[in-house]
């Protein structure tokens, strides 16, 4: 018997709980009708009372009141073992099912681990010798995974089936367990080992052990093999890595693989976090707050409904509640499923509203139930990764007046394929008024959440999106942490806004609703439209008092593509109050200077005389003393519009009182996209976002139709109140007389506290550097080498990390695709 038993004997009901015995949980109780194992507060099993105990005759003669459990190895938690006791708790149940009695007891850990003799109903030293015999335990390789001070089974082997696999360990240097249960949703689905299902079943099916190794190909490239009845794993590990041995369609050679899924592999490098490190924070923690997490339910798949709880229950983080209320759904395996696990973790409350009042009334009444210090939001269908709640903690910890939390998240299939990873930017205003990018995982302070009046009903399909627009209204958004980690598994299924917008298109009347009453309420005058398609929005800011606008244009000869850069703006532009500085810089091409002279006569257009050798930072700074607007434009003169209202966007953009640089959507004339923002850091420095992408393309997750944040944009065509402009000195003339003046110019503009931002509502054309000539000159060269170490001298804690950029994109090309 194990464990100090801590029993007792009332005048009724009598019982008695013996703890554990071999792998078995036993014990007795008069007048129960059933009874539950839970072991730290997870419930493991449950029993009828129902054996007749000979060792009771004396007293209880012919009473059926015992029970026995055999614990399965599947059942247990590996994070049980960083401690050196377990607690266990015995709850027996009268026959109305209410509680009769409870008792506890300790349990020694590694007894407890020692004991587990089956997994999944399997015996574990069957299982423990097909690992043996197979050729793919590689016993030193496993144990330089060991857990710090987690507690090990004493063979090794048994450990992987009953902890290892758990925690993501590998059994050897070519097989992934995370990768295979990743590759392979149905072996987690099922309960078996992976390592054990690759060696009875998965082999033969041509599953892979890891990205680069392929067991068909293995067989189809070496036919000598065609006979070979062992595992072609075991073959390669041991004879085929020196025998050179083709194993894959794209590597011959140990070499780690280079034809990826990006996804993937960013998941294989980025996700197997070191649970020893996690246990440890979580000891650690100062502050171990309780998460409620808010679940509204109606009408879920059985399976998936029941998925999205397990993800909570296997938090690595343990102080959590799962605030559950079903919508009185029809169907009735809801109420049979949410029961089922109210039963299992005293952790989980349910609520079973008695009529239907749709997603927010739903969530409300879940929020009711919420005693935590923070509420996080969960859909009834989709599932948090294993440690959300632990880098949610984590956050809280190093941030202690944190305000709001959200992360990154993903798609996944009904079948538990992952993909399309939504890595997004730091606290983007901008782009929150465009789009509800923060969206999963949220986690809010509940009091305020409470304070604010919960979600409101009218704005169901966006009702997330208004709390948080109301919530943002109420905290301070420096107070906001972005957790760059991919902590939400958002489900495709019929019907989701994940499946793609149109299937919940009434979602965007809502969205635009909530944002006007956020509007209303900030005392901003603005227009809400839908944007370019479902569930994206544009916010049109009016005008104030019509103010003057300065546009800046350097040049130096090249008349005729000046000529088209002024003649499309003084043609096309509805915005009519407005001047045109012509700057002209050693001109000498007599046609060119002709037209100077002429349209110089033009009442909008003045040209000045800057006869000093080119420096860009220097002639924009001049022509700036000479401007009479109260905004200033920045323009290349090889730009032309496209669209009329171009200036009228910019200029209500420029005038906003938190606005910095306002920049535009610039088309190479072939229509693909020359600039649509600026992104710190790519190439070493900046560069643009998605360039050379078609000009009808979304982008990603819609960011080249929608307004945003970026932290700078370029000066070929930039619109910025003077004011500003004068406050952060103009442009650098010293160190950058050519080359990114611009990005420090706008680095110097955030730097002084307003946002910069880029919007696609402005198009125009820009024919790129046609009349400055090459910047392949040797002087050229060793000037802009000189530009590049004096922006990552000045701006080196800005260059990485991008704040409107995410840290998991890549930083060697401008299409936003996944980094490595």
């Amino acid at each position: 018997m194990l464990g100090k038993i801590k029993s007792a004997i009332y005048k009724r009901p009598l019982h008695c709980t013996d703890g554990l015995v071999g792998s078995i949980i036993g014990g007795w109780c008069q007048g129960a009708k059933k009874v539950d194992i839970l072991l730290n507060q997870e419930l493991i099993a449950s029993s009828p009372c129902s054996t007749k105990r000979e060792d009771l005759n004396r007293l209880l003669k012919d009473v059926k009141c015992g029970f026995a459990i055999k614990i399965d190895g599947k059942s247990i938690n590996p994070f049980w073992f960083s401690a050196a006791t377990v607690e266990l708790k015995v709850i027996y149940y009268r026959q109305d099912n209410t509680v009769l009695i409870e008792t506890s007891t300790t349990l020694d850990s590694q007894e407890l681990l020692e004991a587990i003799d089956t997994y999944n109903g399997q015996h574990l030293d069957d299982l423990a010798s097909v690992i043996r015999q197979s050729g793919l335990w590689d016993e030193a390789v496993y144990q330089t995974q060991q857990m710090g001070s987690l507690i090990q089974h004493s063979d090794p082997i048994k450990d992987y089936l009953l902890i290892g696999e758990k925690l993501g360990k590998n059994p050897s240097q070519h097989f992934s367990t995370f990768y295979y249960l990743t590759e392979n949703p149905d072996v987690k689905t099922n309960s078996v080992n992976p390592l054990i299902h690759y060696i009875q079943v998965g082999e033969q099916e041509g599953r892979k052990p890891v990205p680069y190794f392929n067991p068909e190909i293995y067989k189809s490239k070496n036919p000598d093999l065609a006979d070979y009845d062992s595992l072609l794993l075991g073959h390669w590990t041991h004879h085929g890595i020196n025998e050179h041995r083709i194993f894959s369609d794209f590597v011959s050679t140990i070499t780690q693989p280079t034809q990826l899924d990006p996804y993937l592999s960013w998941r294989l490098k980025n996700e197997q976090e070191g649970f020893v490190d996690i246990i440890r924070d979580i000891n650690e923690f100062t502050h171990q707050p309780l998460i409620s997490i808010v679940v509204p339910v109606y009408n879920p798949e059985k399976e998936l409904l029941a998925e999205c709880i397990e993800s909570v229950m296997a938090q690595s983080y343990p102080n959590w509640q799962l605030c559950l209320a079903d919508d009185c759904s029809p169907k009735a395996h809801v109420r049979e499923v949410l029961e089922h696990y109210a039963q299992r973790d005293s952790r989980i409350k349910v609520v079973f509203r008695e009529q239907n009042g749709h997603i927010s009334a739903a969530s409300n009444s879940a929020l009711d139930v919420a005693t935590g210090e923070w509420t996080a939001l969960l859909d009834h269908d989709d599932e948090l990764h294993q440690h959300a709640l632990y880098h949610v903690v984590k956050a809280i910890n190093e941030t202690p007046d944190v305000a709001l939390i959200y992360s990154d998240e993903d798609k996944m299939t009904e079948e538990g394929e992952r993909f399309g990873p939504h890595f997004k930017s730091d606290w983007n205003l901008d782009l929150l008024y465009s789009q509800n990018y923060v969206s999963h995982l949220g986690v809010y302070k509940t009091e305020i959440v409470k304070q604010i009046g919960g979600f409101r009903l009218g704005y169901e399909g966006s009702q997330d999106y208004d709390l948080l627009l109301r919530y943002s209204r109420e905290i301070d958004h420096a107070k906001i942490v972005h957790i760059p980690k991919v902590l939400y598994h958002w489900r495709v299924v019929e019907g989701s806004t994940a499946s793609g917008s149109e299937a919940k298109s009434y979602t965007t009347d809502a969205g635009i609703k909530a944002l006007e009453d956020h509007f209303k309420q900030l005392g901003k005058a603005v227009t809400v439209e839908r944007g370019k398609h479902d569930n994206i929005y544009r916010v049109k800011w009016s005008i104030i008092d019509n103010p003057f606008v300065s546009l800046i244009i350097p040049t130096y000869n090249g008349h005729e593509i000046t000529k088209q850069a002024i003649d499309s703006i003084v043609e096309k532009s509805t915005y009519r109050n407005f001047e045109i500085i012509l700057v002209d810089n050693n001109s000498n091409d007599p046609d060119s200077l002709a037209y100077f002279d002429e349209v110089n006569e033009h009442e909008q257009v003045t040209v000045l005389k800057y006869p000093y050798p080119f420096n860009y930072s220097a002639i924009n700074n001049f022509a700036a003393q000479h401007a009479k607007g109260e905004i200033l434009g920045l323009v290349n003169n090889d730009i032309e519009v496209i669209n009329p209202e171009w200036l009228t966007e910019m200029v209500s953009h420029a005038q906003r009182e938190d606005i910095g640089c306002v920049g535009a959507m610039l088309y190479y004339p072939n229509d693909t996209i020359q600039h649509a923002g600026v992104v710190i850091g790519l190439g070493g420095v900046a560069g643009h976002s998605h360039k050379h992408f078609l000009r009808d393309e979304h982008g990603y997750y819609n960011r080249l139709k929608i307004v945003q944040n970026y932290s700078a944009v370029t000066a070929a065509c930039l619109l910025v109140r003077k004011s500003v402009f004068d406050a952060v000195g103009g442009l650098n003339e010293e160190h950058l007389t050519v080359a990114f003046n611009d990005v420090d110019f706008c680095l110097k503009v955030q730097k002084a506290g307003y946002r910069n931002l880029w919007t696609p509502y402005a198009e125009l054309y820009h024919h790129e550097s046609i009349s400055r000539g090459s910047d392949e000159a040797p002087e050229k060269v060793e000037r802009f080498h000189k530009e590049v170490a004096y922006m990552k001298a000045t701006w080196a804690t800005h260059i990485q990390p991008d704040p409107c950029y995410s840290v998991n994109l890549t930083k060697a090309r401008e299409d936003f695709s996944v980094g490595n």
